[in-house]
């Protein structure tokens, strides 16, 4: 692959542009079947909290399985060409549920492999992508680049869940998914359509190792350094509690708020677009703020008020789920886009695949056992106030930044970490890993 002195700006950075498309639209499928499937597990089969917790842990269980050998596979490999066979596999699993519908043999649990398929296809997609996209634009458009990226996904979550439910009313539940099929294609093409000439160049690894050792790599990396390690773990805890939630979500909203498909897919479609504000406030955040203080702020914002989901009442009280919704999703992808340009920045380009893995093991390991704890819990102590306490952990999780390595100040490191090797990478080493 031919090294180039630096990619083009984002305004005229064709592989950027194909990478943007790509990810708009394939999360806009994405995010549509997130809706379908749920619809498809209550509307046809009648699915109590137990599988719908089973149905929303299925997807991110994989990270827990293979999470940590992705990490240092990807770092070995085309990141571009893991994440095409990745769109692959996550269009034949999608497929599979209209085929199996018009056969006359779908059911829960097919649904639920489907689900399960699809999670082992994102590990390695987003572990790809994360290591892909320093690639694609240069260090200093980083931040503009999540931003564009994290806004337009959020548009598509405004969108994705009003497309799903108008969908299950015209066409049924089953037949809605082939959205999800085609834009795994799109995705694909627009990947297979880049410019391999114009990306950075991979960097340069020591020599290959055996995986179990860049396994613990990584492991070590995180573990650490206080940032990635707090990162880490908090992550873990609010995506545990944002899981557990929202896989009683559509259920509380057709049992308990007597709502139909289409009217679920605009509430929560409402609700995502806090996700658009939060992308748009993220640089204009950091330069008010620093980008310590406004990861500090945004969390805050991201946290309490998803309270406000599960005291949701029948009437004028349902504007209480799109409201909190809206609130949550500002503050978490504002902070998520600054908190991306950090790590990209932040982290040695070999072993951003390995580091990524590591965190996205505990940050998404935690949400499939918040979907069967959450089901359980559901069928114990009820929906509503399970919801509740989930809401609950979600501002614990968020107001623990007054506690962590960027409780005060104005900006996190500028500079990478420094890592030393001893002939291969044995640790990482700066004066704020403890």
């Amino acid at each position: 692959m031919t090294t180039i002195p630096s990619p083009a700006p984002i305004r005229a950075n064709r592989n950027f542009r194909l990478l943007w498309a790509g990810e708009a639209v394939s999360v806009l499928g994405s995010t549509t079947t997130s809706i379908v499937f749920p619809l498809i597990a209550v509307t046809q089969f009648h699915a109590g909290p137990t599988a719908m917790g089973l149905l929303a842990g299925a997807i991110w269980l994989p990270w827990l399985l293979i999470g940590l050998v992705a990490g240092a596979w990807v770092d070995r490999a085309d990141p571009r060409r893991v994440m095409m066979r990745a769109d692959v596999v996550s269009a034949v699993g999608v497929a599979s549920i209209p085929v199996a519908w018009a056969l006359g043999v779908l059911t829960l649990a097919h649904v639920i492999a489907s689900a399960l398929l699809l999670g082992f296809a994102n590990v390695f997609f987003r572990t790809g992508y994360t290591t892909f996209v320093p690639r694609v634009v240069g260090r200093d458009d980083l931040e503009q680049a999540n931003a564009r990226i994290y806004g337009t996904e959020s548009a598509m979550q405004v969108a994705g869940p009003g497309v799903g439910g108008v969908l299950v009313q015209v066409v049924g539940a089953a037949y809605a998914v082939v959205l999800d099929v085609l834009t795994f294609a799109v995705s694909w093409v627009c990947l297979a359509r880049m410019r391999t000439e114009e990306l950075l160049a991979p960097p340069e690894r020591p020599e290959r190792r055996a995986l179990r050792a860049e396994v613990a790599d990584g492991i070590r990396i995180v573990s650490r350094d206080r940032f990635l390690r707090f990162f880490m773990l908090q992550g873990a805890l609010g995506n545990f509690a944002i899981t557990g939630y929202a896989a009683l979500l559509v259920l509380f909203l057709v049992r308990d708020l007597a709502m139909e498909p289409s009217q679920v897919g605009l509430l929560m479609g409402l609700g995502f677009s806090g996700g658009l504000v939060g992308a748009a406030l993220a640089q204009r955040t950091s330069r008010w703020l620093g980008d310590a203080g406004a990861l500090r702020w945004l969390q805050v914002l991201g946290g309490p008020p998803a309270l406000l989901i599960g005291l949701a009442f029948p009437g004028a009280g349902i504007a209480l789920v799109p409201l909190g919704m809206f609130l949550v999703g500002a503050g978490v992808v504002g902070a998520n886009v600054v908190r991306a340009a950090f790590r990209a920045r932040y982290t040695p380009a070999e072993v951003m695949g390995r580091t990524s893995s590591t965190m996205a093991v505990l940050n998404f390991g935690t949400m499939p056992l918040a979907g069967v704890v959450a089901g359980a819990l559901g069928g114990i102590v009820g929906v509503r106030e399970t919801i509740l306490l989930m809401g609950a952990l979600n501002a614990l999780a968020c107001l623990s930044v007054f506690v962590g390595p960027y409780r005060s100040g104005r900006d996190l490191p500028a500079q990478p970490m420094e890592m030393w090797t001893s002939g291969s990478m044995a640790t990482a080493r700066k004066s704020n890993v403890t």
